[in-house]
């Protein structure tokens, strides 16, 4: 039934033998071969680039790009300027230029995401989402084929199937059925794993509307790329798009009919990466990513959307990709050295789009899509692990933002990504310095009213700007909301979204110190040579207990302590210091009390962080296995009421 491989020989486009897997012909578990060439690419030849002005590329994106980075550095120079004149009057320490360096690269930052953000927040205002990509809002039924791929590695089958089931269901209604192929991609290492798919995929088989295919890997070779490379080389040639979907992702059928018609009507995209928001939430910390992501998701990817244009990212799923194109050009090249900086790429998505940037495709990000949705990981440890590995992933692209012939918004992207864990180090490490300075000076109460206070440490007066810049992407999506009355009333109103606001900013908060301490631990251990492996991600969990909370914030609270030990020699830096030095005090606690379903539950009931996904898509494994299609529990979103009507 998992279709032991034998070998076959493809050519690719410079005659070269590639040997690709030939699973056992005539199972009734797959379909037909159909080759496709997937050369491995390289980052050494500038040759491979191709420079061809891009049909939809927006006009005006140089323009854009201006605006979003010109005012960038305005904001951070504007930021700067305090702690530059007031270490100058003195003369620059030793200490100063190590902390304006620091607060430089941090600001730099921070301002960008806030003005990548306010871009957004001006789109959406104005509806100006679709502008770059004109999705139809009634698309007719595909003429081409895709295909619907469910990487799976150890995962709850009957969950993720159910999710895969609530898809075919809506294709059904509309009537597509036909124009898609669902494939369920094993790389599962455990054979009670690899059972349990067998059996939720012959539940499903049983009712689904369009044909699903089911494949087991015996050798997990590049894990989750390597899986999506080896369907491409061996079934990909009978498809036009394919569609990659997470274990833990779902996507309404009539989101997915205009993304195809949009590839349709521009042959010239090689990719569009949709904004999933997150759903079935239960947990206190769960509940606290779907109302930060629901909230003001959108109007940082419609920011990304409006300055990246036709150069644009890849977040790894619900995503479609021309699927020439990808084989054409993303086959991932295997890195130099050992690991964890060479061996396979793990964060292998950004790669792609890269690489398909750079052989002519446009690739875009679009926030005008509803009906794409995730699952994220249900507690604060399990988040962790999965950064872990996401951050050996991104380090990993430091050696490729000089690769020969990428488009230069796509290096741009690769170092932001790499940014993006870079920053807690840096961070911490401006923490130090800055208790260093302060250690230097007498004890002066006036500092622990900080607030009326007249002279302010610049570097104390810079974070609190710094601080304002980071809140504002939240408050931007609270401002959009307010200004669409339906959007509003699904939220419970504006008193319910300002507690939900007021509860998640205090949240992430307390959280932000948790996870610097994580990531940097994390930059340390992968810089020093630890591999972080492939781990099963945990998709649900009920509680943490208290001997794993303590295990897993060991480093959090040493690092509080440490901080607190300055604070006995400068006690009026305590206010200070309090929002950083406390939350790393009581992290397991933290940790403890997020991880619960009933906490959350509780929240919940109460008005507290609230969305307007609490009765969507939530699937049941239990709707595999009844007579008739799989349904959506609870009460259907707009989209999937749409979709009821259509069928």
């Amino acid at each position: 039934m998992s279709g032991h491989a034998s070998t076959a020989r493809v050519y690719d486009r410079d005659d070269q033998v590639q040997i690709v897997p030939s699973y056992a012909g005539g199972s009734p578990w797959l379909p037909a071969h159909a080759p496709l060439a997937m050369p491995r690419q390289t980052f050494h030849d500038a040759s491979r680039q191709v420079t061809n002005r891009l049909a939809s590329r927006p006009d005006g994106l140089l323009t854009r790009r201006f605006i979003v980075f010109g005012s960038t550095f305005a904001v951070a120079l504007l930021a700067m300027i305090a702690p530059v004149i007031l270490c100058a009057r003195e003369g620059f320490q030793p200490l100063e230029i190590v902390a304006l360096g620091l607060f430089a690269v941090l600001i730099l930052s921070i301002a960008c995401w806030f003005c990548s953000t306010f871009a957004g927040l001006v789109v959406l205002l104005n509806g100006r989402e679709q502008d770059d990509m004109d999705f139809a809002p009634y698309p007719p039924l595909p003429t081409r084929r895709t295909a619907l791929l469910m990487p799976l590695y150890n995962e709850d089958a009957d969950e993720a199937l159910a999710r895969l089931a609530a898809l075919d269901a809506s294709l059904a209604r509309l009537g597509a059925s036909d124009a898609f192929d669902l494939f369920v991609l094993s790389d599962s290492t455990k054979d009670a794993a690899a059972a349990a798919e067998l059996s939720a995929c012959m539940a499903l088989r049983a009712q689904s509307g369009s044909k699903l295919y089911y494949r087991r890997r015996t050798e997990n070779i590049e894990r989750k790329a390597g899986n999506i490379a080896d369907w491409t080389r061996t079934f990909g040639g009978a498809y036009d798009f394919m569609i990659v979907l997470d274990a833990d992702s779902t996507m309404a059928g009539e989101t997915v009919l205009r993304l195809v018609d949009a590839m349709e009507r521009n042959p010239g995209v090689g990719l569009i990466q949709t904004a999933p928001t997150i759903i079935k939430s239960q947990t206190l910390f769960a509940r606290l990513s779907q109302f930060g992501v629901r909230l003001y998701g959108r109007v940082a990817a419609a920011g990304l959307a409006w300055w990246a244009g036709s150069d644009a990212s890849y977040w790894g799923h619900n995503a479609i990709l021309r699927t020439r194109a990808f084989a054409d050009c993303a086959g991932l090249p295997e890195l130099e050295g050992r690991k964890p900086f060479g061996g396979h790429i793990m964060s292998h998505d950004v790669v792609e789009a890269a690489l398909m940037r750079r052989a002519g495709w446009a690739v875009h990000v679009t926030a005008a899509l509803d009906g794409s949705c995730e699952e994220t990981p249900p507690t604060l440890t399990d988040f962790i692990r999965r950064d872990h590995r996401w951050c050996q992933g991104n380090l990993q692209h430091l050696a490729l933002i000089g690769a020969k012939g990428l488009n230069p918004i796509s290096r741009l992207q690769l170092a932001m990504g790499c940014m993006a864990y870079l920053s807690s180090p840096l961070w911490l490490a401006s923490l130090i310095v800055g208790m260093a300075m302060q250690l230097q000076g007498p004890v002066d109460w006036t500092s622990f009213f900080y607030i009326l206070n007249p002279q302010l440490s610049p570097f104390m007066l810079a974070s609190l700007l710094g601080g304002v810049m980071l809140m504002g992407p939240k408050l931007m999506g609270f401002v959009l909301v307010l200004t669409r009355p339906g959007e509003r009333k699904a939220f419970g109103g504006a008193r319910q979204i300002i507690k939900g606001m007021a509860l998640e900013i205090a949240l992430s908060a307390a959280l932000a110190p948790i996870l610097m301490v994580a990531n940097t631990r994390a930059v340390i251990q992968i810089v020093s040579g630890h591999d972080a492996g492939w781990g099963t991600q945990q998709r649900s969990a009920d509680g943490l207990a208290w001997s794993d909370a303590f295990k897993a914030m060991r480093w959090q609270m040493i690092t509080g302590v440490m901080f607190s030990l300055g604070l006995v020699v400068r006690p009026d830096l305590a206010t200070w210091f309090a929002p950083i030095v406390l939350p790393l005090l009581f992290a397991a606690p933290i940790a403890v009390f997020t991880s619960r379903r009933r906490t959350g539950e509780a929240f919940a009931k109460k008005g507290w962080l609230v969305t307007p996904d609490e009765d969507t898509v939530a699937v049941s494994p239990a709707v595999l296995f009844p007579a008739g299609r799989p349904v959506f529990e609870g009460q259907a979103p707009v989209w999937a009421r749409r979709l009821a009507r259509a069928g």
